[in-house]
């Protein structure tokens, strides 16, 4: 496996061993919906009332195509952009499809472990893909020098799903170069108490596209809308090869009302409560003495390292829960699983079923 100080194309056919296309809804469909989901990154109670609300007023106007202008500005207001910096899209893995469609790359990189779509959406579009390895003795953090001068495109998440870590964004930023284009996802980034680190307001950094979505901390993964923020240049390429009327109506009043200033506070405080809730999680985990959890986590889910994860992820399943594993994230293996961030009542059931599963698997 390659090291931080290198990048490797990413191999054709099994994709090198990892299953890109497994995302964590994988572990709770059909008779698993009834598990208690830890699996999924989507932040538990929502969407709240008052946001189903104005969606389901929403409905009324379904015989018109989408408009999408108030809320593309909407969007823009609330990071301070000209609206034509701001492109809405069904979600964040629109966007990558769309940016793998685009962007005339060649020597795209991907800086892993990350979320595998944008991986898997260029190698759709007919992309040889390298791939950086952060090393998790660093605690998987950036390793600016590890991404080769040359690369013209180059992806990385912040925080960083499955990590958990928050880069730096002046880290960030220095991967810019002329004819580089820099994607950045921030996908949760609005769990992030104060949204430190972030560049979606940045104008300065050249080649930058930041990605966002609403679909975790408002609860709206089955709605889908997400947007991203770039040059008007790139904005307007990305728009060439997005179908017409991709968001529908419901996404985008959904896009309008969480961009308001009302929701903008109430999503503060729900990263105010996840950090704390995740201190929770991070704490009870330090109990056992064979989880490893990856740290600093800034995210709404945390990483560990278990060895045996594999086989104490399918008992867990039988005593009622549901984790992720980690072992199609390039960069980890089998004895990772992810974490998502619950209620304290929720995490002290869980870490009571994880000692019994590692218990019995030690047996």
């Amino acid at each position: 496996m390659p090291t931080s100080g290198s990048a490797t194309p990413a191999a054709d056919g099994a994709c090198a061993g990892f299953d890109l296309r497994h995302h964590g809804d994988a572990e709770v469909r059909g008779a698993d919906a009834d598990l208690t989901d830890l699996a999924v990154n989507v932040r538990a109670g929502t969407p709240p009332d008052w946001l189903k609300a104005r969606i389901a007023a929403s409905l009324d106007g379904l015989a018109a195509y989408p408009d999408g202008r108030a809320a593309r500005e909407a969007v823009a207001a609330c990071h301070g952009l000209p609206v034509g910096r701001v492109l809405l899209t069904a979600g964040v893995a629109e966007a990558f499809v769309l940016l793998a469609r685009a962007i005339a790359a060649q020597r795209p990189v991907v800086v892993h472990p990350q979320f595998t779509e944008p991986e898997a959406a260029l190698r759709d579009a007919g992309h040889t893909v390298e791939r950086v390895l952060l090393d998790e003795r660093n605690g998987f953090q950036l390793a600016p020098d590890a991404v080769p001068e040359d690369a013209d495109l180059v992806v990385i998440g912040n925080p960083t799903n499955p990590t958990s870590v928050l880069h730096p964004a002046d880290a960030l930023a220095g991967l810019a170069r002329p004819g580089r284009t820099l994607v950045v996802d921030e996908a949760f980034m609005d769990a992030v108490p104060g949204e430190r680190e972030s560049l979606a307001a940045r104008t300065d950094v050249p080649g930058l596209v930041v990605l966002r979505s609403l679909t975790k901390t408002w609860g709206l993964a089955g709605l889908r809308i997400g947007y991203v923020l770039a040059e008007p240049d790139t904005i307007t390429a990305l728009e060439r090869v997005q179908p017409l009327w991709p968001v529908s109506s419901p996404a985008l009043t959904a896009a309008e009302a969480c961009c308001a200033p009302p929701a903008l506070a109430e999503a503060a405080r729900a990263a105010d409560r996840t950090a704390a809730d995740r201190a929770h999680l991070a704490d009870r985990l330090a109990e056992l003495a064979e989880v490893r959890v990856c740290g600093p986590a800034a995210g709404p889910f945390l990483l560990i390292h278990l060895p045996g994860a594999a086989a104490i992820r399918t008992r867990l399943r039988e005593l009622g829960f549901a984790v992720r594993r980690g072992d199609t994230f390039p960069g980890l293996g089998p004895d990772w699983l992810r974490i998502a961030v619950r209620d304290r009542a929720t995490t002290d059931r869980f870490v009571i079923a994880l000692a019994k599963a590692i218990a019995e698997s030690a047996a």
